[in-house]
C-alpha cells in the first residue's frame, strides 16, 4: 500500500495539469474528496480540472465550492494523469476518452478491477477522503482550513456520521488531524444533515410508504419511482438516508432499495449489518461494493423482480450462514 502512495507522490509531483474524476452518481466522499485534492495539487502549483460525467446530486450541488467542477468528459491529450476515485472501472467514471492517458485509480471498495497506471486500492480504509489525507501527507503539502473541511467532509459523509461500518479508528485519526487543520464539524454536520428541503422530507415519505419486509423480518425492500422525483426536475438526489433510516429497523440486517431509471431498469442499492456482506450478493447480480454498502443493476417489471431479488438474496444469506435470529 506505501508503494502505492509513493507511487503516485512521485507521478504527481512530475505533472504540470491533472484531471479528477468521480464515479458515475456521485457521492459525498468522491465529490468533496476532488475538491480537496484539487486545492492541495494547486497549492503546489499544479493546474487542475475537475471533470464529472454525472450531475451533482441534492444536497451536495448546493455547495458554492463543487461549482467548480464541469459536467462531461474529459479532453484526450490535455492531461499529465487523470486521478479517478471510488471507479471500480474506468466505465464507473463515464469518462469515454481515456484511452492513452495515464491513470491512477484510489478507491477504498472491495470490488476494483486494478485497471490503473497505478492501483491504489485499500478496502480497509473508511473513506477515499482519508486515502487522500494520506495522499497529502506523503506530499508534505500543508493543509489549508478549506482543503481540510472537504476532507472531512468526505469522511463524515461516507461513514454516515460515524454510524456506518467503515467508523474505524482511522476514520477518527483522519478526522482529528482535520479538525486539527480547521475543518468545522458543526458547519460540516450542518450542510449534510439540516439542509433539507420540504420536497426532500416529501420523498423520504414516499418511499417509507413502500416498504415491505420478509417473512422472517431481516430483509427489507422500498421502491422510489422516477414520479417520486418529479418535484426535483432533473436534479440527481442523494438518498443515502432514507436507507440508513430503513436499515435502522430492529432485526433489519439487509437492505434493498429499488430505484427506477427506466422503464423496467432498477438500480438496486443493498445495505447490510453484521457479517452480511453487501459486496458479496452484488456481486451474484453483476454488481459490486463495500462489505455493507452495494449495488448492482436488474432488468424487467418491478412485480417479478420485488419477488425475484429477495429470493434469491435470502438464499445467499442461507448459503452463507448470514442469518441472525431477529430479537424479541
Amino acid at each position: 500500500m506505501d508503494a502505492a502512495i509513493d507511487r503516485i507522490a512521485q507521478k504527481i509531483l512530475g505533472c504540470r495539469r491533472l484531471a479528477v474524476t468521480n464515479h458515475l452518481r456521485p457521492d459525498g466522499d468522491s465529490l468533496c474528496t476532488s475538491l480537496g485534492l484539487a486545492e492541495a495539487f494547486e497549492k503546489m502549483g499544479l493546474a487542475v480540472d475537475l471533470v464529472n460525467a454525472d450531475p451533482t446530486p441534492y444536497p451536495f450541488r448546493n455547495f458554492p465550492a463543487l461549482d467548480r467542477i464541469r459536467i462531461g468528459q474529459i479532453p484526450a491529450g490535455l492531461h499529465d494523469a487523470v486521478i479517478l476515485l471510488e471507479c471500480a472501472d474506468v466505465s464507473r467514471s463515464g469518462q469515454e476518452h481515456l484511452d492513452g492517458a495515464f491513470t491512477i485509480n484510489i478507491d477504498h471498495h472491495y470490488s476494483n478491477a486494478r485497471y490503473a497506471d497505478i492501483n491504489w486500492v485499500d478496502p480497509e480504509a473508511p473513506a477515499v477522503g482519508e486515502m487522500a489525507l494520506r495522499l497529502c501527507q506523503r506530499l508534505g503539502t500543508p493543509l489549508s482550513p478549506s482543503t481540510a473541511g472537504h476532507l472531512y467532509c468526505a469522511i463524515v459523509s461516507d461513514t454516515g456520521s460515524f454510524q456506518f461500518s467503515n467508523t474505524t479508528a482511522r476514520a477518527f485519526d483522519a478526522c482529528h488531524a482535520l479538525v486539527l487543520a480547521g475543518a468545522n464539524p458543526i458547519a460540516t454536520s450542518e450542510a449534510l444533515f439540516h439542509n433539507h428541503t420540504p420536497e426532500k422530507i416529501r420523498l423520504l415519505g414516499r418511499v417509507i410508504s413502500t416498504l415491505t419486509m420478509s417473512a422472517r423480518g431481516d430483509l427489507a425492500l422500498i421502491r422510489m419511482s422516477r414520479d417520486d422525483l418529479r418535484p426535483f426536475g432533473s436534479a440527481e438526489v442523494d438518498t443515502e438516508d432514507i436507507t440508513t433510516l430503513v436499515r435502522s429497523i430492529r432485526g433489519v440486517s439487509i437492505v434493498l432499495f429499488f430505484k427506477e431509471v427506466e422503464d423496467e431498469v432498477f438500480r438496486v442499492s443493498l445495505r447490510s449489518k453484521g457479517e452480511a456482506h453487501a459486496a458479496a450478493i452484488a456481486e451474484r447480480f453483476g454488481g459490486g461494493g463495500h462489505a455493507h454498502a452495494a449495488g448492482f443493476t436488474v432488468h424487467g417489471p418491478f412485480a417479478r423482480l420485488a419477488a425475484e431479488v429477495p429470493a434469491l438474496v435470502e438464499r445467499i444469506l442461507d448459503e452463507k450462514g448470514w442469518r441472525a435470529d431477529r430479537p424479541g
